[in-house]
């Protein structure tokens, strides 16, 4: 594997100096125990020690696991026991927030945050750590260079909480040689189609690495020897100063960040010279059909979408040009990615029908979720696996989702797709942002609440604007029952709005409501 060219906050790191720092960590985690197949959970916000710390693992033919920054002690402490985790590195400044759950036998390195990150994050700049705990430089200024010949790496472990229960590792089954080289020729290049990467491209990566696509991104680079300018957050107006000053030519965004971009002025936004930008890469969630409308019409044709989950690998791919003749899909099936729309029995469904997404991609290696091998048979049918999305397939094999099984609504023995809401309700003047979602209902069974969020220039919008706005371009029985205004809606890194915290608010708020 090659190693990027990370340009971090300003500050530069050769190629040379990230694969020195990683194969000394190689060589210290070895010394912890780390071998072929085990894991390195690794929480830590967007540094080059993130990709230092993830490389090494690599060289071992470790998984890495990426904990999410902002868990507390109960949720790290189920991630590292359940991938049975053999280090942890972590920010020094997180650590007083798990460290109470920590397992007393797991080895933990901390990494001191970057001054870039303590000044974006407001984090001190001095930060103890607790007594006989190595710190990252000093650790590594101590260690040798990795002498053992680099293994396949066996890359990240995410944790997804699919269709539902507690989080789940996602582990894929590593393959005899030759076929595990096949297969690794085959995902490059697929991930090259996707994500665009180049040996000659500039990279900017500003979504959290532990999420999976992020982590799939660094890789990418990594395998190309690409350059990467690595981001500690994402800031809308610092990422066009950095594509203007560093001429950067491809990206990965989420729409969220889209939203933000677009939220700038315009004064703002055009005093910046994008013209640099020859591919931007996007997942996570799915991107309303007037936000991509206008980052086309601003950057041109070279927004990338695909579709894909933890479990499945990229199952489509749609570029710009078939977007604006196929808007709101998300493309035909990828490489020889396999899809089908089935109903509730399993029975597939004709083009144009809503129906469970299953599908499989042969150049992803199969997976079983650690562990929880039950969980895997769950949710497979005749080879294929869903995640438990719903969607259909048009007459040219294009994929359209409406939305998740988990969030549809079933009122009055009718199916309502909350996605279809929402994507009329992004249409609205006035409005920034919507969620909708089902609560119990006495009379239909469930009803739907349209949960949304007025822009600067929507102060007049109100319960009866929107369930006018509704009604106007949909069936009156996809006309929300209930709606609240909110300032904002909480989402997570990637852009998908945490749809339970917001219904338990406002069930909370209607029980208190309710006459005693």
């Amino acid at each position: 594997m090659s190693y990027p060219h990370l340009v971090f906050a300003g500050e530069e790191s050769a190629a040379t100096t990230v694969r020195e720092h990683a194969l000394k960590a190689a060589s210290g985690f070895a010394a912890l125990g780390v071998g072929e197949g085990d894991v390195v959970a690794v929480m830590l916000r967007n540094e080059p020690e993130a990709i230092e710390a993830i490389l090494a693992a690599g060289h071992l033919g470790a998984y890495w696991c990426g904990l999410n920054w902002h868990f507390k002690g109960e949720e790290a402490a189920w991630v590292l026991a359940d991938s049975r985790a053999k280090l942890l590195v972590i920010h020094a400044d997180l650590i007083a927030q798990v460290q109470d759950a920590l397992p007393p036998s797991l080895p933990v390195i901390a990494v001191r945050p970057r001054a870039s990150t303590r000044r974006m994050y407001g984090l001190p700049d001095a930060i103890d750590l607790p007594d006989g705990m190595p710190e990252w430089d000093g650790w590594i200024a101590r260690l040798p260079a990795s002498r053992v010949a680099p293994k396949r790496p066996k890359g990240l472990m995410p944790y997804t909480s699919g269709v539902s229960g507690r989080p789940k590792g996602v582990v894929r089954i590593p393959l005899p040689e030759p076929e595990a080289e096949a297969l690794a020729a085959a995902a490059a290049k697929l991930a090259t189609q996707v994500l665009g990467v180049t040996a000659q491209a500039r990279c900017l990566l500003a979504a959290p690495l532990y999420h999976s696509a992020p982590g799939n991104y660094v890789a990418a680079c990594a395998r190309a020897g690409a350059r990467l300018w690595l981001e500690p957050r994402f800031d809308a107006e610092r990422l066009l100063q950095l594509i203007s000053q560093e001429r950067i030519t491809h990206l990965y965004l989420v729409p969220t960040m889209y939203q933000r971009l677009l939220a700038l002025p315009r004064e703002r936004r055009v005093g910046y010279d994008l013209r640099s930008v020859q591919f931007v890469a996007s997942t996570g969630s799915p991107c309303p059909a007037s936000v991509k409308h206008a980052m086309i019409e601003w950057l041109g044709p070279v927004i990338h979408e695909a579709y894909a989950s933890s479990e499945t690998g990229y199952l489509t791919f749609i570029t710009a040009e078939e977007w604006l003749r196929k808007p709101g899909s998300v493309g035909r099936a990828v490489g020889d990615a396999v899809i089908r729309i089935l109903d509730e029995h399993g029975a597939a469904q004709p083009a144009g029908e809503v129906g469970v997404i299953y599908g499989r991609q042969p150049a992803s290696p199969d997976f079983t979720y650690i562990n929880n091998a039950e969980a895997r048979a769950r949710i497979e049918r005749n080879g294929l696996v869903t995640v438990g999305d719903l969607g259909y397939v048009d007459d040219d094999g294009y994929l359209f989702i409406s939305g998740r099984q988990s969030d549809m609504v079933i009122s009055g023995g009718v199916n309502i797709y909350a996605a279809e809401i929402e994507a009329v309700l992004s249409r609205m003047p006035g409005l920034a942002d919507c969620a909708v979602f089902g609560v119990p209902d006495e009379e239909w069974g469930e009803a739907l609440v349209a949960a949304v969020v007025p822009d600067a220039d929507g102060e007049h919008v109100d319960a009866q604007a929107v369930r006018a706005f509704v009604r106007e371009h949909m069936a009156g029985y996809k006309v929300p029952k209930f709606v609240t205004v909110e300032s904002s809606l909480p989402r997570e890194d990637t852009g998908k709005v945490y749809k339970r915290r917001v219904r338990e608010a406002f069930l909370a708020r209607k029980a208190a409501a309710a006459p005693a």
